[in-house]
């Protein structure tokens, strides 16, 4: 017997084995994938294969030919024109994955990374409230991650409607710009601190 359908509101759908996932940790997988995707699709359109490439797409963007609507196909320019516009929200990617990373190293693994003494830690003089502050700030980044690879796929999805012949509007590409170059000032920032 089957365990659940897709609800009205997609947050939820059934897998072949009957097993719950969740668009949401699907959306962020997509998100987390942007950078290797955009250079792959270049280089699956260099090599003939622009069928992967357009499937990739499809899933990634939610986007692939909807009954009724001509079917439009992406060709091998516009694959190569979408792979050049997710260079900069796969790049942005790198940011909230960075956050996940520091979650499990500087938040869950934080006494196996940072030895004692704690006296001056945050938390600190004891381990476990050191450990305990750092993990707690370390689910919020995480949190704020995750947030911010949900909104990066949401974004991508908007403009890969254009791949699929669908009007995108200006406000997708200049949102993404300015993350991008948001982006770029907090790494920058970032970098100067260290």
């Amino acid at each position: 017997m089957a365990v659940g359908t897709s609800h009205r509101t997609g947050d939820v759908a059934e897998s072949g084995s009957g097993v719950l996932r969740s668009r949401f940790a699907r959306r962020i997988g997509f998100a987390a994938l942007l950078l290797p995707a955009a250079l792959g699709t270049a280089g699956a359109v260099v090599v003939g294969r622009s069928d992967v490439a357009r499937r990739w797409w499809a899933r990634g963007g939610e986007q692939g030919p909807v009954a009724g609507d001509g079917g439009v196909r992406p060709g091998r320019a516009r694959l190569l024109a979408h792979s050049l516009l997710c260079l900069p929200l796969g790049l942005l990617a790198l940011i909230p994955l960075g956050l996940e990373v520091l979650f499990v190293l500087r938040g869950v693994l934080y006494p196996l990374v940072q030895p004692g003494p704690y006296t001056t830690a945050w938390g600190g003089p004891s381990m476990a409230g050191a450990w305990l502050v750092h993990f707690g700030v370390g689910v919020l980044s995480a949190v704020v991650g995750l947030g911010a690879l949900w909104l990066l796929n949401r974004l991508h999805a908007r403009l890969a409607g254009g791949m699929w012949g669908r009007g995108v509007g200006v406000w997708p590409v200049a949102v993404t710009a300015a993350a991008f170059a948001g982006g770029v000032l907090l790494v920058i920032a970032w970098l100067h601190q260290v």
